[in-house]
C-alpha cells in the first residue's frame, strides 16, 4: 500500500536556505541532550542536598528555627560557708613539693580535726587552676568556703573524688594547681 502524503501545511512554505525542510515538528535532538544532563545534574545535586539537610533536622543536628535565647539567666549560688562536717582531700597537681600539706595546714587552721583533712600528690603536676570539686549541688556552700580559704579560682560539680568504698560520704576534693605553686614544674 503507498503511503498518503501529509497534509500540507503553513511550515511546508519555509525557505530551503532555513534548515531542514520536513523536519519542521521534532526537536532539535543537538540541543537537547546537553539541557537533560544539565536538568538531570541540577536535580541530583538539588535532591541529594535536601536529603542530607533533611537527615540532619531529623537527627537534631540542626535546627532549623532556633528560640531566641535571651539574656542569660542568673545562676544562683551558694553562700560560702566553712563547715567541718566534711572530709577534705587535698591534691597536689603541681611540680612544687610539699604544697599538698601547706595548704592542708591552712585547712586544719580553720577548724577541721586532723583526720578530716588528707593531702597527697596528684597524678600530674601541670593542673592550670586551684579547682575544689564537691559532689552534689547541696555541698556548693561548703566548696565555696573551701575555696575562699585556700584561694581556689574555680568550682565543680563532679562526684570524681568521692570515695567509692562510702558513697553517703561528704568530701570535698582540692586540685591544687599552679596559679597556687610558687615555682613552675620544670619540663
Amino acid at each position: 500500500m503507498p503511503r498518503t502524503p501529509a497534509p500540507k501545511d503553513r511550515f511546508d512554505d519555509l525557505p530551503v536556505e532555513r534548515g531542514r525542510v520536513g523536519a519542521h515538528r521534532a526537536e532539535n535532538p543537538r540541543l537537547r541532550g546537553g539541557t537533560v544532563f544539565l536538568w538531570s545534574a541540577i536535580a541530583t545535586v538539588a535532591l541529594i542536598a535536601t536529603g542530607i539537610f533533611g537527615t540532619l533536622i531529623a537527627t537534631g543536628r540542626v535546627v532549623p528555627f532556633p528560640a531566641p535565647s535571651g539574656s542569660p539567666a542568673p545562676v544562683a549560688t551558694a553562700e560560702p560557708t566553712i563547715d567541718t562536717a566534711y572530709t577534705v582531700l587535698v591534691l597536689n597537681a603541681t611540680g612544687e613539693s610539699g604544697l599538698a600539706n601547706r595548704v592542708r595546714d591552712e585547712i586544719l587552721a580553720a577548724g577541721w580535726s586532723e583526720d578530716a583533712v588528707l593531702a597527697s600528690e596528684a597524678g600530674a603536676d601541670d593542673f592550670e587552676l586551684t579547682t575544689v570539686y564537691y559532689p552534689t549541688a547541696e555541698d556548693e556552700g561548703a566548696a565555696r568556703g573551701v575555696a575562699e580559704l585556700v584561694g581556689a579560682t574555680r568550682l565543680v560539680l563532679d562526684d570524681a573524688y568521692q570515695p567509692a568504698d562510702d558513697p553517703d560520704a561528704r568530701q570535698l576534693a582540692v586540685v591544687l594547681g599552679l596559679d597556687r605553686a610558687e615555682t613552675t614544674p620544670t619540663p
